[in-house]
């Protein structure tokens, strides 16, 4: 990205937030941080859906000409796609120009969900070699010799929910990297606890795709996999990882990466998801 490109942009990355875990909000004000360092926009701005600062709050406060909103969700699921961009005007549909909205001599970009974009193999694959590199026990495992779950949320609201996942598995999946990859899901079948008779494999590596390290990726996925709750819950109030890296588990020995929208590489995939948006944005177009 040129660096004087978006000088007269705001951009805007949008959580949902959640009132129960601080942690949650964590990556949306670290990849702000980031980009800012990075330059090339006249602003960066952190916004949530469902915690201070409101998106809404955030957008009238902002008088900049040209405003990307870019949602920090996993996928193009019931919020991202439905409820949110209904509450900000945007009614979406296949064709960009739906994401561009006209408020007198300002226009808002409503951006697509950083989930779904392709780089997000690279980002699960690197997360994956991360997790077993850090705790070789004693050596890091072949991606050959190993089964990697990609755990999503999942929701009966919409089938777009899983699609994300769906697709990235097959990504890496076409890559021949792993024995086999999978998807499993937190209300959805397969349910994360069905991973232990999918593995095709005794090693196993589990990446959540969520954006933070909240209640679902430190509790309700460990417990899942079957650690106690009073375990899992000593784990967090003592600040330290809610599973043990690797741990033995019905045969198999199971890696419990960071979630994907933690790292680093997200920084990138943001402005990605700006850039793809950006002729649509001009004025006149």
């Amino acid at each position: 990205m040129n660096r004087e490109s978006f000088s007269d942009a705001a951009l805007v990355l949008l959580g949902h937030g959640t009132s129960e875990s601080d942690d949650a909000a964590a990556p949306v004000y670290e990849h702000a941080a980031t980009l800012r360092a990075r330059g090339g926009f006249g602003s960066v701005h952190e916004a949530f859906w469902k915690q201070a600062p409101r998106v809404t709050e955030v957008l009238a406060g902002l008088s900049a000409p040209r405003v990307f909103i870019v949602p920090l969700f996993m996928s193009e699921g019931y919020f991202s796609a439905q409820v949110i961009p209904c509450e900000l005007g945007f009614a979406l549909t296949d064709d960009p120009v739906s994401r561009v909205q006209r408020r007198g001599a300002q226009t808002l970009v409503y951006c697509r969900p950083i989930g779904t974009h392709q780089r997000m193999s690279e980002v699960v694959c690197a997360r994956a070699r991360q997790v077993v590199e850090q705790f070789p026990f004693p050596r890091p495992p072949p991606p050959a010799e190993t089964t990697l779950f990609i755990a999503g949320h999942g929701t009966e609201r919409s089938e777009q929910s899983r699609k994300s996942v769906e697709e990235l598995v097959g990504r890496i999946r076409a890559l021949g990297m792993y024995a086999a990859v999978h998807g499993i899901f937190l209300e959805e079948p397969p349910r994360i606890s069905e991973c232990f008779n999918l593995a095709a494999t005794r090693n196993v590596v589990i990446v959540p795709f969520f954006l933070g390290e909240g209640p679902h990726t430190q509790e309700d996925i460990p417990m899942q996999l079957g650690e106690p709750e009073r375990v899992v819950r000593a784990r967090r109030t003592a600040g330290q990882p809610a599973w043990r890296n690797p741990t033995e588990r019905h045969g198999r020995r199971v890696w419990y990466a960071r979630p994907a929208g933690t790292a680093p590489e997200v920084a990138g995939v943001i402005i990605e998801r700006v850039v793809e948006l950006a002729a649509a944005a001009q004025p006149g177009s």
